[in-house]
């Protein structure tokens, strides 16, 4: 016979997480034990984040912009920084606003701001299966839809023209960039949530050259990029006939572009 399980205590937790390098490893107690529902399932979820596989899909949702969104295994994890992004965009919404958020992977950019608005449509895209399915979840429950597909290719034709809050985090790490990035994201997320080309602004490009035909007049495209990258993301915005700005959040680490369509 197997031996019962111990009950692992916050103090237990916290010293398993300390050991294999957790730096919040209080918090991150704290959480896992007000989520697991018995000891054998916080004795699992604290091996698999001891492991190294990122806090959220240990848990199975993160928190973002007060919300708790589902996120599973493999999807990319929304990150607080970019809570910066849908801050910008709520401040550009019309009433009834239609939004669309490509790249949406667990849908919590759109989710977000649509919870944020009063009477705003939403449709979400990626063309990754997995992100696809959490993204359902998180959205349906917003009032949105979700597409599988290319960036555009899968969206209803009747939004072209129709857009005011065009939302694409891209990625936007440079391929030669991505065996760089922390475990947690290089192991454990879809590469292709991360990986944006030789310059890192390959599917940005992509979104840009067709921005224009899915915007509203006055519509506006957001995404975030790196301070470094700014500069040529900011030309490519132009180049493809959007008015382009930049803002930052010093706090979040947070460059955001936003292209508007005059």
């Amino acid at each position: 016979m197997s031996a019962t399980p111990v009950p692992l205590s916050f103090s237990t937790t916290v010293t398993r997480l300390r050991a294999a390098g957790c730096v919040f490893a209080e918090d991150e107690a704290e959480l896992l034990l007000s989520t697991a529902r018995t000891d054998d399932e916080l004795d699992a979820m604290v091996a698999r984040r001891a492991a190294g596989h990122p806090l959220e899909h240990v848990l199975g949702w993160a928190e973002f912009r007060g919300l708790r969104i589902t996120v599973d295994e493999g999807v990319f994890v929304p990150r607080r920084r970019t809570e910066f992004l849908v801050a910008q965009a709520e401040s550009l919404a019309p009433p009834g606003a239609v939004v669309v958020d490509l790249c949406c992977g667990t849908g919590a950019l759109g989710a977000a701001l649509v919870s944020a608005l009063d009477g705003a449509e939403l449709y979400a895209a990626d063309i990754d299966p997995a992100a696809v399915r959490c993204a359902r979840r998180n959205v349906t429950a917003a009032g949105g839809r979700v597409f599988e597909g290319d960036l555009y290719q899968p969206l209803p034709g009747e939004l072209r023209g129709r857009v005011d809050v065009l939302l694409a985090n891209v990625p936007y790490v440079p391929t030669e960039e991505v065996e760089l990035l922390p475990a947690e994201a290089r192991v454990h997320e879809a590469r292709v949530a991360l990986d944006g080309g030789a310059d890192g602004l390959d599917v940005l490009r992509r979104v840009t050259a067709e921005a224009a035909a899915w915007l509203r007049p006055g519509g506006s495209l957001l995404f975030e990029t790196s301070e470094r990258q700014a500069p040529t993301a900011t030309a490519v915005v132009a180049a493809d006939g959007l008015t382009p700005r930049v803002v930052t959040c010093e706090d979040l680490y947070a460059t955001v572009v936003i292209g508007t369509r005059e």
